[in-house]
C-alpha cells in the first residue's frame, strides 16, 4: 500500500510538472481552424468539427465531427494533435512559423502534419523527411518564443 502511495505521488508530480506545448489557435482559442484532428486518422480526410463536440486541452479548444472522435481524442490527445502545435510543417522545418490550411495535410509515421497551403505542401513533400527532422529540432525554440510572446501580451 505504501509503495502505491509513493508511486501515485510521483506520477502526480510528473503530470503537474509537464510543460505544455504551444498550440496555434484563432481568436476564440480554437485549434486547427475548427477541424477535427481525429478525422484525419479515422476518416482519412479533413472534417469540420462541431461546437457540441468540444474539449479543452493544452490551452486550446478542439472541435470534433462526432462524439466517437471526441472520445478517441480524450483518451490519447497526443496521438491525434498535429505536430509543431498546428503550425505549418514547411515553415517550422525552415525555422519560422506560419498559419495553416486544414486541407493541406498528411499523416506520416502516425503523426499529423499541416501546411500553409497545397502549393507549400507539395514543396514540403519533396523534402519531407528532412523537413520533419529539422522541424523537430526547431520546434522547441519556436514554441518557447511563441509562449513568451503570448505571456507578454497578457
Amino acid at each position: 500500500m505504501r509503495y502505491l502511495l509513493i508511486v501515485s505521488i510521483m506520477l502526480m508530480g510528473l503530470s503537474a510538472g509537464e510543460k505544455k506545448d504551444f498550440v496555434r489557435v484563432d481568436n476564440k482559442k480554437i485549434a486547427v481552424d475548427g477541424y477535427d484532428v481525429v478525422a484525419y486518422f479515422v476518416q482519412k480526410k479533413p472534417a469540420k468539427g462541431q461546437k457540441k463536440f468540444l474539449v479543452e486541452w493544452n490551452g486550446a479548444k478542439w472541435l470534433f465531427k462526432t462524439k466517437e472522435n471526441l472520445q478517441l481524442f480524450k483518451k490519447t490527445p497526443q496521438k491525434y494533435a498535429p505536430q509543431f502545435g498546428g503550425f505549418c510543417a514547411w515553415a517550422v522545418g525552415n525555422g519560422y512559423t506560419a498559419k495553416i490550411d486544414p486541407l493541406a495535410w498528411k499523416v506520416v509515421d502516425k503523426k499529423l502534419y499541416l501546411n500553409y497551403n497545397k502549393d507549400i505542401q507539395k514543396k514540403w513533400q519533396k523534402d519531407m523527411r528532412n523537413l520533419i527532422k529539422k522541424g523537430h529540432e526547431n520546434w522547441p525554440t519556436l514554441a518557447k518564443k511563441h509562449h513568451e510572446e503570448k505571456s507578454h501580451k497578457k
